[in-house]
């Protein structure tokens, strides 16, 4: 049986690994899964998901030059719904207005869309990176001088 990209099998885990599973496939042919291709929700432990001998579906999604067969559990099954985030905003705004930066009013996470959070991001990363690289000539100067 001759394996591509994209097809999805029938397998059998032969042994688990720190960094994933290996599957037998048809024809004889074996191929690993990774830990990060087993599950969508975080894999500490492969044998928490997995045991050798369990029938698998898997999806090929590589081949490399020397013949090794790439796996996917994960992307046979359907993903799970996007959930709205668990985490609130602190209160008093972002990070750099905690600690004396720009004193704009904070805003509400969802009122802002993607590219004004980069915007404001930037802009904070920017002040602060000015801030360091000022303080770094400050203090290269006194080394010098001082000595």
């Amino acid at each position: 049986m001759d394996l591509v990209v994209g097809a999805i099998l029938d397998g059998k885990v032969t042994s688990i690994m720190k960094f994933g599973a290996f599957v037998s496939l048809p024809g004889g042919k074996s191929g690993l899964v990774h830990i990060s291709e087993i599950a969508y929700s975080y894999v500490n432990e492969v044998s928490d998901f997995l045991s050798e001998g369990q029938e698998v579906k898997v999806k090929v999604i590589g081949i490399d030059e020397n013949g090794r067969i790439n796996l996917s559990i994960r992307k046979t099954q359907d993903p799970p719904p996007q959930q709205a985030p668990r985490h609130k905003p602190a209160q008093g705004g972002s990070f750099s207005s905690q600690k004396g930066g720009n004193n704009r009013a904070p805003q509400a996470q969802t009122e802002l869309s993607f590219e004004d959070r980069l915007k404001q991001f930037m802009a904070d990363s920017d002040s602060k990176i000015s801030g360091i690289r000022q303080y770094e000539r400050k203090s290269s100067r006194r080394g010098r001088n001082g000595r």
